[in-house]
């Protein structure tokens, strides 16, 4: 996995702002993004939502520009101008042609700048946020993590949903807006990140002239790790199948560990050659969707195991994922396994490296959680020098029957699943 890429540079303007960046030759694209360091872990429980909502009023008008013409602009140069909102951040971002840079930056400081947050355009986006909801709601594949969340990890704001509640968005209004700004966009929680056709000097003479008037510190709120719950959640719900999500307390992004984590959620239902896809889809054909994953946060994480099946396989399809758990924790992989995820793992984070948006949120997830740029090469390094003994004594660590929760979402007939958690 050798790279002639050059190393990620790093600024830090006098007010706090970080600016980090990676030029990429002989790529025709450059993403630029402004990164908050806010998410929905940030929020008071009276502010479930209010992160994602700001996100979304972002693009609804400046001093200068109207919604539309925010989006006319973007279209007019074949650019991606959007946004998105995680437990423990905030994004803001273009992707253009590098030659139509300009414009991308003139756009985005403008609307993180300038906002006007108009009452109107709050009252009407407030609609779009409840649809979207509704819509989490009616996607019983998506809900069910959400229902896991509020479980497993109960009345901690990771467990919060990052669109918030029906009755959060319904009382917010521009003051709420407007003071959530002051408390948690200040210089310290900002990072300006860019990868593509575009010079490091190039990013910071424009992150000095648009932001290094920002004054002010962040309000730091909610920074204790949660608590994980065990238990098993039934939700009735008139569906074709039953969703299910197992989890067991996993790994912060910072773990020593995590290398192992990663090789072990592959192997567990990280593609269609994983054990899960083999033994519940392929070998038995009792789900078209199973797979696990890692949900990993600045202290505190979970492995999550997600299946979609009939009431009539919930107790099978249980017993064959406990049954790869066990295996896992007991034998680890064998060799030629090993050697087979491995080399799955780093193709994966190359072929993810291809864009300059992936680049772009690379670097900025790097400056978030490690202050630092983890590079690619070092990650394959790491990723090889992993050994089976070590991915058995995480495994050993993480899968514990009195550490494992589980929502299950459908018609279930009255099936239970208590008995079957024990066995893991």
């Amino acid at each position: 996995m050798q790279s002639n890429r050059p190393a990620v540079a790093r600024t830090a303007l006098s007010n706090g702002v970080r600016v980090v960046s990676e030029t990429m030759p002989g790529v025709p694209s450059v993403t630029l993004g402004i990164w908050v360091e806010n998410g929905s872990r940030y929020e008071l429980p009276e502010q479930a939502g209010i992160s994602h909502f700001l996100e979304h009023l972002f693009f609804k008008g400046t001093e200068r520009r109207s919604a539309a013409q925010i989006a006319e602009e973007a279209d007019a140069i074949g650019g991606v101008l959007n946004a998105f909102t995680g437990k423990e951040y905030t994004c803001y971002y273009g992707k253009v042609l590098s030659e139509h840079l300009p414009i991308a930056e003139d756009i985005l400081s403008d609307i993180f700048l300038h906002s006007r947050f108009d009452p109107n355009e709050i009252d009407r986006e407030r609609t779009v946020v409840l649809q979207e909801i509704s819509q989490v709601e009616d996607t019983p594949d998506d809900y069910v993590h959400e229902l896991f969340n509020l479980k497993f990890w109960p009345q901690h704001p990771l467990s919060f949903p990052v669109c918030g509640r029906v009755e959060t968005v319904q009382s917010f209004d521009q003051s709420n807006f407007l003071d959530f700004i002051a408390a948690r966009y200040r210089p310290d929680r900002l990072i300006i990140a860019a990868a593509g056709d575009v010079e490091h000097e190039r990013v910071v003479d424009w992150a000095t002239q648009q932001f290094s008037r920002l004054e002010g510190h962040s309000i730091r709120v909610n920074g204790t790790p949660p608590t994980a719950f065990r238990n098993i959640f039934y939700h009735e719900k008139d569906l074709e199948q039953v969703h299910l999500c197992i989890g067991m307390p996993g790994i912060p992004q910072t773990s020593s560990t995590r290398y192992a984590a990663y090789l072990m959620n592959t192997a567990l239902g990280g593609g269609m050659s994983s054990r899960l896809f083999q033994e519940v889809r392929e070998k038995r054909g009792l789900a078209y969707s199973v797979y696990s994953f890692l949900s990993s946060y600045l202290d505190a994480g979970y492995v999550g195991i997600y299946a979609g099946t009939s009431a009539e396989s919930v107790e099978e399809v249980v017993s064959v994922i406990l049954t790869e758990l066990r295996t896992l924790k007991q034998e680890g992989l064998r060799p030629a396994e090993l050697t087979r995820v491995k080399n799955q793992l780093k193709g994966n984070i190359l072929l993810g490296l291809e864009t300059s948006d992936n680049r772009m949120s690379r670097v900025a997830k790097n400056e978030i959680y490690f202050g630092a740029d983890i590079a690619p090469d070092e990650v394959a390094r790491c990723i090889d020098a992993t050994t089976n003994d070590e991915l058995i004594a995480l495994a050993q660590q993480m899968i514990q029957p009195e550490a494992m929760a589980a929502t299950l979402l459908g018609n279930l007939s009255g099936r239970k699943v208590d008995g079957l958690l024990d066995a893991a």
